[in-house]
């Protein structure tokens, strides 16, 4: 979550907090070379970027998600996620923008360095995408914050595309993007803190935003240990300060205008493995409160860890699609991923417009309905997450046994994996635990809806056997 050291030590206030920054985007100086992740999968390995990784009894990704290794949305100028990162991009002038190469990183880069604990639900084979025992594809842009800090960057914006095993509706996918920021500074020059935020928070003043903050230090949410209090609250306000300035940047225009309501931005506390104080950031837009990002000061494990201990500061990180979705109303996250040119022509570099839906095509559902596998005894262990349920690998190095259950998140990926952008979502719709056997029974509802054409009957219904067909054999499902 963090950035280069500009030439000069620290940016001006005018360049970050201006609110005349509400203006089209011009064409950023940093220019993104096209880069194309080759991937093929064998039943014994994966080669992706033209490296070989050896399959194990971790490795679960499936064609469809090594399909979208070479999309790279992100990077396309006109695209809607492109647009976005664009804005935040221009916003931090000074700070140096980085796409990492990608998307394969080690177990102990996205976990470990960051200190997530060794039963976090996220190391889970039913959250995250194993390419085997040591390495997987990023769940976060985080993972790569101590390789950046490592490189003598100190004022950063990371972009990426990150992947997780997920539920099926209009708002998820398996696929998505992030975007994080960081700025450090050396421990000495933190007495020039004071001086920049005075600045910024006069700058801040001109613009038409409410500010509701009533977060407080507790011990739920503290100042570190090895951190002089008067500095760390110092790095925090430059983080409040500097993230009001950029939601008001993306969210502003309404604001801008005259005898318009203020922009409403809220503070709450939060708890993330890599940050502390930590907070989330809200801002009310159409009648309700959405959440934009997280964010807080770096922890200083992650700073040492990286070679850099002379040094402290704050880091944010935000999904670009749900900000997209808000900003363009676009209603479906599937449509940033359709080649149609009814949706990509609609956008222009450097600008936020409204999406026009261009077609509206009726669902076909179906429901499935069956009953959950007995449990099973398993003797592996799970990346130490063994709190999350769901499948485990068949063999594995010792662990104590346990059960083998059910998880929505596998079911989801079989259907996924089936049906594509086909499957518009997945909900359950009923649960029955039988009284005389105590065997228990789910029912789901698969919606399928075509963005572009309509759907035959026959051919949601060939889709619907494959899927049963597949969640019988893999996870041991019986149909009613």
């Amino acid at each position: 979550m963090t950035s280069r050291l500009a030439p000069r030590l620290l940016a001006s206030a005018s360049q970050l907090l201006s609110c005349s920054n509400i203006r089209p985007v011009p064409l950023i100086r940093h220019q993104y070379r096209n880069r194309y992740q080759s991937t093929v999968s064998t039943p014994d390995s994966y080669k992706i970027n033209g490296l070989t990784y050896p399959k194990d009894t971790y490795s679960n990704i499936p064609s469809s998600i090594l399909d979208k290794l070479d999309r790279n949305l992100h990077l396309l100028p006109s695209h809607p996620i492109s647009i976005l990162r664009q804005i935040v991009e221009d916003h931090f002038a000074s700070y140096t923008p980085l796409v990492p190469s990608s998307a394969v990183v080690s177990v102990h880069q996205n976990f470990d360095e960051l200190g997530f604990p060794p039963d976090h639900p996220g190391r889970s084979l039913t959250d995250s995408y194993y390419i085997n025992n040591e390495y997987m594809l990023r769940t976060h842009t985080s993972a790569h914050e101590v390789e950046s800090y490592k490189k003598g960057l100190d004022k950063w914006l990371l972009s990426a595309d990150v992947y997780r095993r997920d539920e099926i509706d209009s708002s998820h996918y398996p696929v998505f993007h992030q975007m994080e920021g960081t700025h450090i500074w050396q421990n000495d020059d933190l007495h020039t803190l004071p001086a920049l935020n005075a600045e910024l928070e006069e700058r801040l003043k001109e613009c038409n935003i409410l500010i509701e903050d009533e977060t407080t230090i507790s011990p739920s949410n503290p100042y570190q240990p090895h951190h002089d209090p008067i500095h760390a609250e110092q790095i925090t306000k430059h983080l409040k300060h500097s993230l009001n300035s950029l939601i008001f940047r993306l969210f502003g225009h309404h604001a801008s205008k005259a005898g318009a309501e203020p922009l409403r931005v809220r503070w709450i506390e939060a708890y993330f493995p890599f940050t502390t104080p930590s907070y989330e950031v809200e801002v009310y837009w159409n009648g309700q409160w959405l959440e934009l990002l997280g964010c807080g000061v770096v922890m200083q494990k992650t700073l040492d860890l990286s070679g850099v201990s002379n040094k402290s500061g704050w880091a944010f990180g935000l999904g670009l699609e749900r900000l997209s979705m808000v900003l363009f109303s676009i209603p479906d996250i599937r449509l940033f991923w359709t080649s149609d040119p009814r949706f990509s022509t609609q956008f222009k570099q450097g600008e936020i417009s409204t999406f026009q839906p261009y077609s509206k095509y009726p669902p076909c559902y179906k429901d499935m309905s069956f009953w959950l596998p007995t449990s099973v005894d398993t003797s592996a262990k799970e990346h130490g997450a063994a709190a999350a349920g769901g499948k485990l690998p068949p063999g594995g190095p010792g662990g104590e046994g346990r059960k083998k259950t059910f998880h929505e998140n596998d079911y989801c990926e079989i259907v996924r994996d089936v049906a594509g952008d086909l499957i518009e979502s997945v909900t359950l719709i009923d649960e029955f635990t039988h009284p005389k056997t105590n065997r228990k029974s789910k029912c789901y509802r698969l919606n399928y809806r075509h963005m572009d054409r309509n759907l035959s009957n026959e051919e949601v219904n060939e889709l619907q056997e494959q899927v049963q067909k597949r969640v019988v054999q893999e996870m041991g499902i019986e149909m009613r």
